[in-house]
């Protein structure tokens, strides 16, 4: 059984599949779609090679780190989308979730005991490294990882990148025989599998399937879930089908201006991807595979020389180039970061220039020095920054350009760089639909240096961390409306 390239398939312990299981279970907890997804075709070629019915458990505790009525919205609306494709396809769909902490526990469990073999979704960052390992003393079967992250597959580079020039490099010499692994566009459409009728009541009765669409329409059926109800839903709406909304309008109407116009807040030039990626809604693959068909895009085309730069290496457009830098060299450095090193998020894990100039500059005086809570409610002196944080507030994220920004006038009032990463960490994983993510440490840790390098002249507090100031943000790009729309209740 090969047809999952096994570079992206890692086995969890050593158990065995078994024949005497009545069905294969696939643990769906972070590629959360029906399309373009190498665990769910893991998942369908065991049940093929087996002849077994598929059991697809896509489950949502309730006690995750920073959970929300804005990120619990966010997956229900994908659970929506995926119990109607689900429902016209040859697998039993089990949408679970948990209404209170630890009502959850002992599903996976009981669902494994009766399997042949479990796949998971191998994701490298936040707490569900933790949760697996938990998982895999509970899981009887064999119990397989697949990797469905990114285009190059996290194993492919055994090392980890300190610059996304040097990973680019590394991409020049040898991505290309990996793009031609694509994950079948919709794995259950051609399958014919024994179709499981139901659970068993035991399993059902006590841990109730959701019905996500009639919670999601009933007047505050999130209230019913014991997470943080001040952080509410925003506009951008979760699920497969938004997804594909998403990337066809950008396709369509952004792509054309997103070299020239994607660092100017006040044009919406950027994909709006990011969300969608991170809750699996939506494959990377996908997205290039559209990409290429739209700009004629072909492998002969790609320059047969390693420059390590981020112009001219694919053949294409100027916007076409600039955009696969981002969702590929930048998007998967922090995927590259995650796998190897448990210390990602942890402020030691800094290139040693950068912690060495910060605690150089640990105790110069501050111009302000601003508390959580003053900086959670944009309760600065500082109207750009201020209306930065209040679109995080209020759309659940920050303009691309803005965030780096934004993240190092955090450095620039913070009593310290350790409390500074504490703040940017704790904002961006409370509000940000993308936060918790690779991608997202990666864009915290570049303020501090991370992927970066020393710059001068030398300054206080920053030392030689990049440094950035909103007079000179406001100089290089347009501002005046963007503070407006997020400051003035009227027009934001």
């Amino acid at each position: 059984m090969n047809s999952v390239p096994s570079l992206r398939v890692r086995a969890v312990h050593d158990q065995d599949v078994t024949d005497d299981g009545s069905y294969v279970l696939y643990w769906m907890t972070s590629y959360r779609r029906g399309h373009f997804n190498f665990s769910l075709q893991r998942a369908v070629d065991w049940a093929k090679q087996l002849n077994k019915p598929l059991v697809i458990l896509e489950a949502l505790r309730c006690d995750y780190p920073w959970a929300s009525d804005r990120l619990h919205r966010f997956v229900i609306e994908g659970m929506v989308d995926n119990s109607v494709h689900f429902e016209q396809r040859c697998a039993y769909y089990y949408p679970y979730l948990e209404p209170r902490r630890g009502a959850g526990k002992g599903l996976l469990r009981t669902l494994a005991a009766q399997a042949c073999v479990v796949v998971g979704d191998d994701f490298p960052a936040f707490f569900l490294p933790r949760m697996v390992t938990a998982a895999a003393r509970q899981v009887p079967v064999k119990f397989e990882l697949v990797d469905s992250n990114g285009l190059l597959p996290l194993r492919a580079a055994d090392k980890v990148f300190a610059r996304a020039f040097d990973l680019r490099r590394f991409l020049q010499r040898s991505l290309l025989p990996h793009l031609a692994d694509v994950p079948d566009q919709d794995p259950l459409a051609e399958a014919r599998l024994p179709v499981l009728e139901g659970l068993p009541e035991q399993i059902t009765s006590r841990w109730t399937p959701a019905r996500p669409a009639e919670l999601l329409a009933a007047e505050g059926g999130l209230k019913q879930f014991p997470v943080d109800h001040a952080v509410q839903p925003v506009a951008t709406q979760g699920g497969a089908e938004a997804a594909q909304r998403t990337l066809r309008s950008f396709l369509d109407s952004k792509l054309p201006i997103y070299d020239s116009d994607r660092n100017q807040p006040q044009k919406d030039a950027t994909s709006r991807l990011s969300p969608y990626l991170h809750f699996g809604h939506i494959s990377v693959h996908q997205v290039f595979d559209e990409l290429a068909r739209r700009a004629d895009w072909t492998p002969d085309q790609v320059a047969d020389k390693v420059t390590g730069s981020a112009k001219g290496w694919w053949g294409t457009s100027p916007e076409v180039e600039s955009f696969l830098d981002e969702l590929i060299t930048w998007r998967e450095l922090g995927y590259n970061m995650c796998w190897q090193r448990d210390d990602y998020d942890q402020y030691d894990s800094l290139p040693d220039w950068a912690l060495q100039t910060l605690a150089e500059h640990a105790a110069d005086p501050r111009p302000s020095v601003y508390s959580l809570d003053q900086f959670e409610s944009a309760a600065t002196h500082d109207q750009l920054w201020n209306a930065a944080q209040q679109q995080l507030l209020q759309e659940g994220h920050i303009h691309n350009y803005l965030r780096m920004l934004w993240g190092k006038k955090i450095l620039h009032w913070s009593e310290s760089p350790q409390a500074a990463l504490d703040i940017m960490i704790e904002l961006n994983n409370k509000y940000a639909l993308d936060g918790r993510n690779p991608n997202s440490y990666s864009g915290i840790f570049w303020v501090l240096g991370r992927y970066d390098r020393a710059w001068g002249p030398e300054r206080p507090i920053f030392g030689k961390i990049r440094y950035m100031t909103s007079d000179n943000t406001a100089r290089k790009v347009r501002v005046n409306d963007y503070i407006e729309q997020y400051t003035n209740p009227d027009t934001a």
